[in-house]
């Protein structure tokens, strides 16, 4: 948590020079999965999250080119394929599971705006804040019966990740916009993880999310 403040501060003074040009919020949808030299990817589905969080944006060359880090609460993970079964009473049921893995984001990006079009890409910076498991089971007839949710040590699992993010999307004259971002991991998280955790899968393992987000920027303050 430490490390990350510090890139937060760091990344700050960086730009320091530029004058603030607007603070807003940002809010939307993860579709989040996993990346890199997995055994078996058949186990491993998309899973939908969220990601909420403020935003601030120093103006460079004026409504051109601007630097915004942004603090996020995101949450990532993946779907485990879906298991079916027939219990001892001969009754069908299917087992839904999902593991979230929710972090604090830090993407520090190069914005560009070309009239309502903007571009953007930079580095990013994560730090996990906790894990759990969600598993929800429903009878034949797709009806629920069952939803648990269980907290997860973070034993093994590399708490600080560095990774990058980039995207496109439309910004209007009223500060609000529209984008889908996609950001990638450099980190394998699960690589000191116990040789048991979902059997070694997730060994060379990497977060990769697509986000749908929508911002508020308020009127630049100049």
């Amino acid at each position: 948590m430490k490390k990350l403040l510090f890139v937060f501060v760091f990344a700050l003074s960086g730009i320091s020079v530029a004058q603030a040009q607007s603070f807003g919020v940002r809010g939307g949808a993860n579709i989040s999965n996993l990346s890199g030299d997995l055994r078996d990817e058949s186990r491993f589905e998309n899973k939908v999250g969220f990601h909420a969080g403020a935003i601030l944006n120093f103006g460079i060359v004026d409504d051109f080119f601007s630097i915004q880090p942004e603090l996020l609460y995101s949450v990532k993970g993946f779907k485990n394929s879906d298991e079916v079964y027939t219990t001892v009473l001969l009754q069908q049921r299917r087992r839904e599971g999902k593991v979230n893995y929710n972090y604090l984001d830090l993407p520090v990006l190069a914005k560009i705006k070309a009239g309502p079009l903007y571009f953007e890409a930079g580095p990013q910076a994560s730090y996990l804040l906790s894990v759990n498991n969600e598993t929800k089971t429903y009878d034949g007839n797709g009806n629920l019966i069952t939803s648990t949710r269980d907290e997860k040590s973070k034993e093994g699992i590399t708490e600080f990740e560095l990774g990058y993010a980039a995207g496109i999307g439309l910004a209007s004259r009223n500060g609000i916009s529209f984008g889908v971002r996609y950001n990638g991991s450099l980190t394998d998280f699960a690589k000191d993880a116990p040789s048991d955790y979902f059997d070694g899968d997730l060994a060379n393992a990497r977060h990769s999310t697509i986000m749908v987000t929508v911002g508020f920027l308020l009127p630049s303050a100049k």
